[in-house]
């Protein structure tokens, strides 16, 4: 073996490591990223549980003004007109929450689906790369294969030459 045939096989050797470490570098990232999003999900779940809290809040405030300016008016708080309006604004608090719910659950939803779509990503970024190192390694063999069938094959070349016709293929006085 020749040292070009040797450095030939050192450099695909260490294309093909750094080929594995590059894919899973990049696996790593796109595993972290999707933690992050995951992450994400949670909060947005959460942020819904403190807005629902501080639109009770508002909306308990509400009322109670609600109820003041009815008394203050000489309504009798929880019948005819009254019941009505505390009856509709109940029903538009119970859809503002659900609404609030609803949102942060599609935002929830969606940001679990940019992180699993993240780790597949991850994964097709380190199958590239066994895909790259498989063809380092096709590339290196096809190299070292042909550099030794070039010297095997001038070898057999000039063997099968006899004598005095030798002497045209093997010196560089052929046209003599």
């Amino acid at each position: 073996m020749s040292w070009q045939m040797a450095a030939v096989g050192a450099l695909g050797g260490l294309q093909y490591q750094a080929q594995g470490k590059i894919g899973k570098y990049n696996q790593s990232v796109s595993n972290r990223n999707a933690a992050v999003l995951e992450g994400q999900a949670k909060q947005l779940e959460q942020k819904a549980e403190f807005d629902i809290a501080q639109f009770e809040k508002n909306f308990s405030k509400i009322e109670g003004e609600t109820i003041v300016s009815l008394a203050k008016s000489n309504v009798q708080v929880g019948s005819g007109s009254s019941y009505y309006i505390e009856l509709s604004n109940a029903i538009e608090a119970e859809l503002q929450k659900n609404l609030i719910d609803y949102n942060a659950k599609v935002a929830s939803a969606n940001k679990m689906e940019e992180a699993n779509f993240a780790r597949i990503s991850g994964v097709i970024a380190r199958n590239e790369a066994k895909m790259a190192q498989i063809g380092t390694i096709a590339s290196t063999g096809t190299s070292l294969l042909s550099m030794s069938q070039g010297s095997f094959g001038t070898k057999s070349y000039n063997q099968g030459v006899s004598g005095s016709s030798k002497r045209y293929f093997t010196s560089n006085s052929a046209y003599r």
